[in-house]
Formats: structure tokens, sequence, C-alpha cells
């Protein structure tokens, strides 16, 4: 048989291929799709917010999230909601938000640019407060001369056998004015209590990454952390015993903050899966959209004019009074028709499937409470955006916006990032590495190369060779890898722990 008939047999016979069929949901993780962002909740507003998008090449979702919060921190103590006038049922206005996105996702400039004016009106009222320290410390000197001479005064009535002179009221020395706070960033409750008693509308705790915050609470404190921020959420009073006896306790009268940061995917299940079954994660309103694919210069410049506009306005909502006469809050209710429709909408919120995760239930059973939230801040934003009269209700427009963002958006978004924290391990370290493959269109791996330099950092979780070899153990399963066992040089030897990458992930991928 001649060289060119063997070639020629060898050309006719039946392909095999050793590949088995890969399953592409791994890069996926079983994690739910991003849906769209219903716009109804933002009104005129959203075109402000799309601009802010295009100029820090993100999707809407990062500003609408940081404009929410924003704006709720400013209303704050100054306005509650109310849903029905047969119950003594009301909402304070606290939203907590969280954006997820990897570092090249810029979610971090886009709540930078949101929040920016925050800062600005806290310089403002920076400059009033050094005028209120000035008059402080006048009035504390006061004080002081007038204690003093009480004090001689009760001396002499001793030393004489006379009554004591009461102390006048003009010898007690006045409380030192805190300056208005609209961001805080980092700090233990002690010192955001002290911030609060100050700043009775609340603030915005503005955290760069939430999973250092998430894990805080684990690593250095007792539940007294835990417990301060789950009351934070409520906006009731509190109470904070001083670690220090020089001064009495710290008395909230509002103790409501509004929460905004941002999470990485990789952080993400850990934060949310070593936290207690407390509810706090609940209570987090989230956003998980695709990165954007494309990067575009911006058509037009945002009107941050506008943006710090709205916010002063808010800032500047006015107080009502109690019956008493001291500082309180303005309950809205909601209209006739709005109430009618959130009881139908609460019916239907209720009817929850039995086979959701616990946390998707935890989240959905928070939900009643966070349409009123939304439907309040939808509200107020509007007033502040067009310069109308103040509203007196919460229309039926906006509790309809706020629902169907709720249901729409916030429920999907939740699945979303609560199917991803319940997945095992394993799944979600096979993930990463699919898509790392994937994204660097490996043919062939090996294991100790992924390990160091340049890989290293985008697989911070499969450093160690247990990780790693269970991950990948995955992969080979799911039809993504085949070991191909060669050795080092012509002699026995250690593996070379080389993986050979099905070439089928790249055409479906």
């Amino acid at each position: 048989m001649t060289a060119q008939s063997i070639q020629s047999r060898f050309d006719e016979g039946e392909r095999i291929n050793i590949w088995s069929v890969p399953d592409m949901s791994v890069l996926n993780a079983g994690r739910r799709s991003p849906v769209p962002m219903p716009t109804g909740l933002f009104g005129e507003a959203f075109s402000l917010l799309a601009d802010i998008a295009e100029g820090t090449s993100t999707p809407p979702d990062y500003p609408a999230l940081a404009f929410l919060s924003s704006c709720a921190s400013l209303i704050g103590g100054k306005r509650r909601v109310r849903p029905y006038a047969t119950s003594p049922w009301s909402e304070p206005c606290i939203l907590w938000v969280g954006v997820v996105g990897d570092p090249s996702s810029r979610k971090s400039p886009a709540l930078d640019v949101v929040t920016e004016p925050l800062r600005a009106i806290e310089r403002d009222h920076a400059e009033s407060h050094q005028s209120a320290i000035r008059n402080w410390q006048e009035r504390t000197e006061c004080a002081k001369a007038a204690k003093k001479n009480w004090q001689d005064k009760l001396a002499k009535a001793v030393k004489d056998g006379l009554p004591s002179p009461p102390m006048p009221d003009d010898a007690e020395e006045p409380q030192e004015p805190v300056r208005r706070r609209t961001v805080i960033m980092d700090a233990t409750p002690e010192a955001v209590g002290a911030i609060l008693e100050g700043n009775p509308q609340g603030t915005l705790h503005f955290r760069d990454e939430l999973a250092g915050w998430f894990s805080s609470f684990n690593r250095y404190s007792s539940g007294g952390d835990r417990e301060f921020w789950l009351e934070a959420y409520g906006g009731r009073p509190y109470t904070i015993d001083r670690k220090t006896s020089a001064k009495g306790p710290i008395i909230v009268p509002f103790n409501g903050i509004t929460v905004c940061g941002g999470i990485q995917p990789a952080k993400l299940a850990d934060a949310l899966l070593s936290s207690p079954d407390d509810g706090l994660v609940a209570r987090f309103l989230w956003a998980w959209p695709d990165k954007l694919g494309v990067v575009r210069r911006p058509r037009q410049a945002a009107d941050m004019g506008a943006l710090e506009g709205v916010y002063r306005r808010l800032d500047g909502l006015s107080w009502g009074q109690d019956s008493e006469g001291r500082q309180s809050h303005i309950t809205l209710p909601l209209s006739d028709h709005a109430a009618d429709i959130f009881e139908r909408w609460q019916q239907d919120n209720a009817a929850l499937d039995d086979d959701a995760s616990a946390l998707f239930k935890s989240f959905v059973g928070k939900m009643d409470g966070t349409v009123l939230r939304l439907a309040l801040v939808s509200e107020l934003m509007a007033w502040a955006w067009d310069g109308d009269a103040e509203p007196r209700e919460v229309s039926a427009e906006s509790l309809i916006a706020a629902a169907e963002w709720v249901d729409d958006y916030a429920k999907p978004m939740s699945e979303r990032v609560y199917g991803d924290a319940a997945l095992p391990k394993v799944e979600r370290n096979a993930s990463i590495l699919a898509r790392y493959i994937v994204k660097r269109g490996f043919d062939r791996i090996n294991l100790r190369t992924l390990k160091r330099a340049p890989h290293k950092t985008s697989l911070p979780g499969l450093r160690s060779s247990e990780v790693m070899n269970a991950t990948v153990e995955y992969l080979v399963d799911a039809g993504w890898l085949m070991p191909d066992l060669s050795r080092d040089g012509e002699t026995p030897g250690r593996q070379r722990l080389d993986y050979l990458v099905n070439p089928a992930v790249h055409g479906a991928a």
C-alpha cells in the first residue's frame, strides 16, 4: 500500500469528536438576566439622569439609584407617608440602595457625580455653622461666668447658714451646635448618633464598597452596631449610651440614615451569605445591569445646576410642629385613589411563591413599606423639579410608578442578586473561571500559571490549589475542559496540570 493510498483512506475515515457539548449556562452561574429600568418613577428628571449616564459611560441604573437615595436623604425626617386614614401605620423617607458591577463597570464615577451636589450643600451649611459656633462660645463663657457667680453666692450662703440660692437658668452651658452633614462615609454608631443628634432630618451614608461595611459587622463588633443600623432603616427615636461618662446618653429623635453604595459581583455572594438572617440585606434595593458594550463620547453635558437645584429645594423643606409646639415631621396621606390601588397591590404582593429563596421572601415582605417610601420620594422629586405648590398628599400617579418600579425592576434585580448568592461556591468559582477563559480566548490553561500574575488578579478566589482543583473538576464535568496529562521533558516528572479547552465554548459564547 502506497503512502498516497494510506492518506486517501485516512481522509475518507469517519472523524470522531472527543468533546461533549459544553454546558454554556456555566457562564451565567444560573443568574437571572438584568431587566430594563422603568422611568416613570423619575418623571422629567430622568432625561437628566440619562445625560449623566451617557457622560459617565454607564447604564442609567447607576445614576438613577444614586438620585433616589440622595433625594430620600434630603427629605429624611421631615416627611412621612401614610397609606390608610384608618390605620396608624406610616413610613419614613429612608432608602437603602446597592449597585453591583465589576471594577470596569464605572459605577463609582456615576455615583460620585450624582452625590457631589450634596457636598456643595454641606459646604454652604458649614459657613453658617461657623457663626453658630462663635455664638455658642460666647454663650458658653457667659454661662460659666453666671455659674461662677452663683457658686460664690452658694458658698457664702452655706458659710452664713442661709438657704442655698437656686442656680439661674443662664448658668447652664448651651449644647454645642452640630454642623449639617449631608453625607457621611464611615463612622461608629456613637459618632453617627452624635451627627444625627444635630441633624434631625437624617443623612446619607455613602459607601463606595458595601462589602467592607457588611463584613465589618462580623469582624469587629457585637450585635450593637448591627442593631443600630437595623433601627436606622426605621427612623425611630434611638438612645446611645456613650462609652465615656463625661456626657450623658445621645438622644436621637430620628435615627434615619439612607444608604447608597456599590459592590463587586465577586464579593457579593460572600457578603450576603455571611450576613445573619435579620433582614438587613433584604432592606436593599439592588441594581445590577450589564456593562455597556460600547463607550461613546457624550452628546451633551448633563445640567448639574438643575440637579443641585432639586437637592436644594428638598433640603429646604419646612418642618411641622407637634401638639406641644416642637419640631416634627409632616405626614402626607395617599390620595383616596392611591390608597385603593395600594390595597390591591398589597394583596398581590402577599401572594408569594413558596418556592422562592429565603432572601427573596424577606425582600418581598419589606416591599409594602418600600413602595410607599418610593412613592413619597417620587411625589416630592416631581415637586422639586417643577417648582409647583408643595403636595399635601401622594398621588395615584406616584404610587403606580413606585409599584411598577418595584414589580418590574426591583424584584427581578433582587432575584438576580440573591440567585447568584444562593449558588454553591464551586459553581460561582466555575462561572468566574469560565468567563475568564472566554474573555482571554484560551484554548489551553495551566493551573499553576493561572495562580500567577497577570491572571491571579482576575481570579482572586482561585488562588489555593484545593479551590482551583474543585473549580476545574466542575468545568471538566460541564464539558468545558479536558485534562492533557503530559509531563515536562522526556522523563517522568511532575504533571504540567494542563487542560485543553473545548473549542465549542468560544463559538457558543
